[in-house]
């Protein structure tokens, strides 16, 4: 496996492990009644490449899934990923 591609891929996965736990954290801050993670920051980890792991805590934790924009907004994001990344592929 080529480097970049490795590199690639672990970076995918530890965003992706990140965006899983800030769902969490801020479903247990919700709880808790405590200081929030931003919506900002939330959205900013799935466009970073952490869109699997932002839908898999959305569901798993059943955080942020009465809103809209959470609801179609991550699965868009993914969607555009996954296209890119069959476009990136196909160039060859």
């Amino acid at each position: 496996m080529k480097p970049v591609i490795l590199a690639a891929l672990v970076y995918l996965a530890l965003v992706n492990v990140i965006a899983f736990a800030v769902y969490g954290a801020d479903k247990r801050r919700a709880k808790k009644d405590k200081r929030r993670v931003p919506e900002k920051t939330i959205f900013l980890l799935a466009l970073i490449g952490g869109s699997v792991g932002a839908l898999a805590g959305m569901y798993t934790f059943r955080h942020k899934t009465r809103h809209w924009y959470f609801v179609w907004g991550i699965p868009a994001i993914l969607a555009v990923q996954i296209a890119l990344a069959v476009w990136l592929t196909a160039q060859k």
